[in-house]
């Protein structure tokens, strides 16, 4: 296991970007936060980057649209509480750990491209119909 990774959980960190927080962990967990990276911004390509809680965070049209961070074992995903609410019967049926504002995505099993899309569709319907 890489230092870094170790200094990540251990230390509160500052992170310029995105890409100095994929940095700090071992290929196999960078390797899942890229591809999560670029499903969302395969959807959105305009999307606004930036960190938010010590995690990488996406805006759009200027509100909080998903967090999501790296783990040991998975990667946790955060849409918020009705991000998980629409979704939980998927959650359950793939068996994913999850509460009422995060899913955890394996660090072992494939990405579910198809659910992150469907979910990052959601939340952006969601904040459309908050500005109306």
């Amino acid at each position: 296991m890489c230092s870094a990774f170790f200094i990540f959980i251990s230390m509160k960190n500052t992170f310029k970007n995105i890409d100095d927080y994929i940095l700090l962990f071992p290929i196999n967990v960078q390797e899942k936060l890229l591809e999560l990276r670029k499903a969302i911004h395969s959807q959105v390509p305009d999307l606004e980057e930036y960190i938010g809680y010590q995690m990488p965070a996406f805006k759009y049209k200027g509100k909080p649209l998903i967090y999501f961070a790296g783990y040991k074992k998975h990667i946790g995903f955060y849409p918020g509480a009705e991000g998980i609410k629409n979704f939980v019967k998927d959650f359950e049926e793939r068996n994913y750990k999850f509460s009422k504002g995060a899913v955890q995505f394996p660090i072992d099993k494939e990405i579910p491209l198809d659910l992150i899309n469907r979910i990052v569709g959601f939340r952006m319907r969601e904040i459309e119909q908050k500005k109306s």
